[in-house]
């Protein structure tokens, strides 16, 4: 049996991605090593200090919350923990948007015994249509586990051709990963893959229940140490804009500015445009990759 199908396996036998209790902790005492006492105020400590970050003593009082408060939270039994005690917290820990809506899912987060798995996403008709009218941008649709589920034939001439590849196989994650033509195409493949698994946190602290997760990070975590080492950082992200670096096989070097937008009517599925600055010359290089991304459509 294959890393996939065990990974599979352990999603059906109701195996979590992410155990809240137990990530809650682990989050907040990362975000605390992150810290320096200097930075909020705080005297070193000294050769004497044992800990990199703040203690917990010390985050209770920049918090204004007691120790055996804050104990109890990071063992996962806030139960009753207020946004106003959450937004202290994520103050002091100087939090991103990001971190402090992590933070927050992971101490209001039920598991739902019984309740179905989210289904595979399924992209408007009309959405369709759009993407496939930017002839000249490459453009797509991400949702859950950052699959891919939508994208137009520049995306695919940028990116490569997904449709080739196995439905399973159409996912953020798995490439950046597992694909060795997709990490040579990112000049700056670190910052992906960091944003990738930070993206994946994020999701995992909202649904920590959802079996493909399980299989996909398991699968993960089986086939890439790189991937294990980022996991365990506990970083959250959401990419929102920003700048690639990429490494086409056919036009070079690009460098293309992205611009990602959460849908309306579906806050987990995310469109992604991609252009290039007015003036450089990936404008030129897309407009030859639009040429060539119509001639194949026009021969089928």
């Amino acid at each position: 049996m294959d890393h996939r199908a065990e990974a599979d396996d352990a999603a059906d036998a109701g195996e979590p991605a992410v155990d809240p209790r137990g990530e809650l902790g682990a989050f907040l005492r990362s975000r605390r090593a992150r810290v320096k006492p200097a930075d909020v105020g705080l005297p070193s400590g000294g050769r004497h200090r044992r800990v990199p970050g703040l203690r917990r003593e010390e985050l209770a009082q920049l918090a204004g919350v007691s120790v055996a408060y804050l104990t109890r939270l990071e063992q996962g039994r806030g139960n009753d923990v207020s946004f106003e005690v959450l937004d202290a917290i994520a103050r002091a820990l100087r939090l991103t948007d990001a971190e402090h809506a992590h933070l927050t899912h992971l101490v209001k987060c039920r598991r739902r015994h019984g309740d179905a798995p989210p289904q595979r996403d399924r992209v408007r008709p009309a959405l369709r249509d759009m993407l496939a009218s930017l002839e000249t941008v490459p453009a797509y649709v991400t949702g859950r586990r950052t699959d891919i589920l939508a994208w137009n034939p520049m995306a695919a001439a940028v990116f490569g051709d997904w449709g080739r590849l196995p439905l399973c196989e159409r996912n953020w994650a798995r490439l950046v990963f597992l694909r060795p033509g997709h990490r040579r195409l990112f000049v700056d493949w670190e910052a992906v893959a960091a944003d990738v698994v930070g993206a994946l946190r994020l999701y995992a602290g909202c649904r920590p229940d959802d079996p493909r997760l399980a299989a996909l990070v398991g699968d993960l975590s089986a086939r890439s140490a790189e991937f294990c080492g980022l996991w365990a950082r506990h970083d959250v992200r959401k990419s929102s804009h920003g700048v690639r670096r990429l490494r086409h096989p056919l036009a070079g070097d690009l460098a293309l500015s992205f611009e990602s937008f959460r849908l309306p009517d579906d806050d987990e599925q995310v469109l992604t445009v991609y252009h290039a600055p007015a003036g450089s010359a990936a404008v030129e290089s897309l407009r030859l990759l639009a040429d060539r991304a119509a001639d194949a459509a026009a021969t089928g």
